[in-house]
């Protein structure tokens, strides 16, 4: 058998944009590039006259003589599946708008985040092996671009509900508490769906604006308290404040078409969504590099605890993050996930890096406090 060169799978340029493409066709070579779903089909002259050696083509077209010389140069090329609801190779982050695309038109069941959650129900336990494939491809190219993307950010996960209703005061304190961490220079994460992660969003595309265009918007959204019983109405009222707001603050969405119910929100100005669930919670808590808010929530939300108290305590991701819990009575009572987390935290490098505070109120300052920011 013949054993590859040490160099044959290194690791190339990633191309993802035509401008990119174009860029690197003006310096003279694409040998060894990693070009993603982009469409060449009028590239092809520039193909035809430049190095692909050891290129590696994902889901690109291109017309058949350009395919056959990048073939022939020695690059691989993985073709386009025709008929996907999604593009397994993708380059880059979902925005809301390519989501939610023909919601005006034809509602939620035309998007194509409800025709790729239609997919998943269809092949997710068929045993396929090819469907699993693409869904193993999607997500890794979604991570792969979440982790460029998040590059020099410090994130700050928020975690909670997906219960929390619009109009409610627990959801406007969410929110409030989303604008506070991006006008402190953090980037917002959250799951990405309704309740408590749409608030903390919505909070952070709230941030470059007035106190008071948030609370316009809390008022907005709240004729459509939930997404039961129309996702449609719901999602609809979300993009009506984002076009009068349409300036907003940067923040991720991590969501997950394993809980197809809960549809993504439209607030995040980036969105890395996932198949497999299991990669999205260790994704979402591992890139929350500045710490962690846990607002009041049931089960998702424990799991979420100690998911992240897990490395924090082995340290297995270096240093413990910052984790806050908020409510009180929620968590001592309610719930009682903090008597467990301070009891496995005591002794260790990351009892000084979990808080419990009472409001959402006091979550910025003792998040600050445990980073060593005052």
């Amino acid at each position: 058998m013949e054993i590859p060169d040490e160099n044959t799978y290194a690791p190339g340029v990633e191309i993802e944009t035509l401008a990119a493409f174009d860029l690197a066709v003006t310096a003279g070579s694409l040998a060894g590039h990693r070009l993603q779903s982009l469409d060449l089909t009028d590239r092809g002259t520039a193909l035809l006259a430049t190095d692909t050696r050891g290129a590696v083509f994902l889901g690109c077209r291109m017309d058949a003589g350009a395919e056959a010389k990048v073939r022939a140069d020695g690059a691989f090329v993985f073709p386009p599946v025709p008929g996907l609801p999604f593009d397994p190779y993708r380059g880059l982050l979902y925005t809301p708008e390519a989501l939610y695309e023909g919601l005006d038109e034809g509602g939620y069941e035309a998007t194509p985040d409800a025709l790729a959650y239609r997919w998943f129900r269809r092949t997710g336990t068929d045993g396929d092996v090819f469907s699993s494939m693409l869904r193993a491809l999607h997500d890794d190219a979604v991570s792969d671009a979440l982790d460029e993307h998040l590059t020099g950010a410090r994130v700050v996960g928020v975690m909670g509900g997906h219960a929390m209703a619009r109009g409610t005061e627990a959801y406007r304190g969410a929110a409030v508490l989303g604008r506070e961490l991006t006008r402190r220079g953090l980037t917002v994460a959250t799951g990405g769906g309704p309740g408590a992660m749409e608030a903390a969003n919505l909070g952070a595309h709230s941030a470059p604006h007035s106190d008071a265009m948030l609370v316009k918007a809390c008022e907005i959204l709240a004729g459509v308290p939930s997404f039961s019983p129309s996702v449609t109405d719901w999602a609809r009222a979300a993009f009506a404040v984002r076009e009068r707001w349409p300036e907003g603050g940067p923040s991720v969405a991590i969501p997950t078409w394993f809980y197809g119910h809960e549809p993504p929100n439209a607030f995040a100005g980036h969105i890395a969504k996932y198949f497999a669930n299991a990669v999205r919670e260790d994704g979402l808590l591992a890139r929350s590099t500045a710490g962690v808010i846990f607002l009041p929530g049931a089960a998702g939300t424990v799991q979420e605890i100690f998911d992240n108290a897990t490395p924090n305590y082995y340290e297995s991701r270096s240093a413990p993050t910052p984790m806050v819990l908020v409510g009180r009575s929620h968590w001592t009572e309610k719930l009682p996930a903090w008597p467990l987390l301070s009891s496995l935290a005591a002794g260790r490098a990351m009892e000084s890096r979990i808080a419990l505070v009472d409001t959402v109120e006091e979550a910025p300052a003792a998040l600050a406090r445990l980073t060593g920011g005052g």
